[in-house]
């Protein structure tokens, strides 16, 4: 079985490489310790093809498929994962519009969020009260004479305050008639529409250069041509974006896992105690094998559901085993990367806390871990 990249793979892999080692690197401290939005670095992304890497090339993306997507995610996480989040969520949205947008929509929004005309786009699902269960989503769309009205709020949405469209679901369906799920309608909205409300960046733990807000929609007005796919459809198009989007959080996790393995690696080869380098000690040998077998096993079943997303494949349950596998795998080598580094792994001077704080997000946002062993449970037991 040949598992190589093909040359445009390759390309793809070896310009976010270059991009992230040359431009993103440098600047990923600096990002986390300013939670600093990092429009222009976001921008370089987008020349290079990186923010719309599934998107058809008469989209305005590079139509390099998922494979590409998922090597050059893992490279871009490598150096910055706030950066990181903000490229999935991009790419997500992206991909859903020109896979659900009627030509209209596609035309509109999809070459805006390729180019980087659009800072960002977002996904707009979650809310207070709805987040692994979204059938119990309160946030209402209501027909208005040639449009709709979008009222309730949402949380934990990525890149909101800087989205030129978001992907919202709402409510259109009676609750009583179509309960659940079944009752559940897209929308693209795009930034600053009258009634949408930014709400406070959120304070967290880690990925801080990646904005997370809560949206609020009062009277939120939008044209009818804003309806995403089918009238009460709008269900099976967040599982369908957030299946690919479980590839890319698993990346995601294994870029973040990379680097604290080669920091790891270059910190026990420099460090010495008992007047010998860290290295030589097997204590410290079989963390770095440990993280290497898990890095190298999370690797290839992220890339096992990228191939066959590529190739028109059923990959929902391979998206979850990778997702539930590398995140928390990732956080095991990421933790073991500061237990090597001692003291030092716990201040900022050093890499190895700031991978720790960001990977821990990884086994949450886009499905939990807990959702991920849902989803492959119930194929198991199919």
């Amino acid at each position: 079985m040949d598992l190589s990249p093909n040359e445009t793979q390759t390309m793809v892999q070896s310009a976010a490489r270059d991009y992230a080692t040359r431009v993103i690197l440098p600047e990923a401290a600096a990002i986390d310790r300013e939670e600093r939005f990092p429009r222009a670095i976001l921008k370089g992304l987008a020349e290079l093809g990186l923010m719309a890497v599934n998107v058809p090339e008469e989209l305005g993306g590079a139509g390099a498929g998922a494979v590409a997507y998922a090597l050059a995610m893992q490279e871009v996480a490598r150096a910055c994962a706030s950066t990181a989040v903000t490229m999935a969520v991009t790419n997500m949205v992206g991909e859903v519009i020109a896979k659900f947008g009627t030509d209209e929509q596609r035309k509109k929004y999809n070459p805006k969020l390729a180019s980087g005309q659009y800072a960002a786009g977002a996904f707009a699902l979650s809310e207070p009260e709805a987040g692994s269960d979204p059938g119990s989503m309160r946030t209402t769309a209501k027909k208005d004479g040639d449009g709709w009205v979008l009222d309730g709020q949402k949380q934990w949405i990525t890149s909101g305050a800087h989205a030129g469209v978001m992907v919202v679901w709402a409510r259109t369906g009676d609750r009583n008639e179509l309960p659940g799920t079944r009752g559940i309608s897209c929308f693209l909205v795009e930034g600053g529409t009258p009634g949408l409300k930014i709400g406070k960046a959120e304070d967290k733990m880690g990925i801080r250069g990646s904005n997370t807000v809560g949206l609020t929609f009062e009277g939120c007005r939008v044209p009818a041509s804003a309806l995403l796919g089918e009238l009460n459809g709008g269900f099976k198009i967040a599982m369908m974006a957030l299946d690919g989007g479980r590839i890319g959080i698993s990346c995601q996790a294994i870029g973040i896992a990379r680097a604290a393995l080669e920091e790891s690696v270059a910190y026990a080869k420099d460090r010495k105690q008992f007047d010998k380098p860290i290295s030589e000690f097997q204590a410290t040998q079989w963390k770095l094998a440990d993280m290497q077998v898990e890095l190298d096993a999370a690797h290839l079943l992220a890339m096992r559901a990228a191939w066959l997303k590529e190739n028109g494949r059923l990959f929902s349950r391979e998206a979850s085993m990778a997702k539930v596998f590398a995140t928390e795998a990732a956080n095991r080598i990421c933790n073991k990367a500061v237990q090597i580094h001692g003291g030092y792994g716990y201040i900022r001077e050093f890499a190895a806390e700031r991978h720790l704080r960001d990977v821990r997000v990884t086994t949450i946002y886009e499905g939990t871990s807990e959702v991920q062993r849902i989803v492959i449970a119930r194929s198991v037991l199919s």
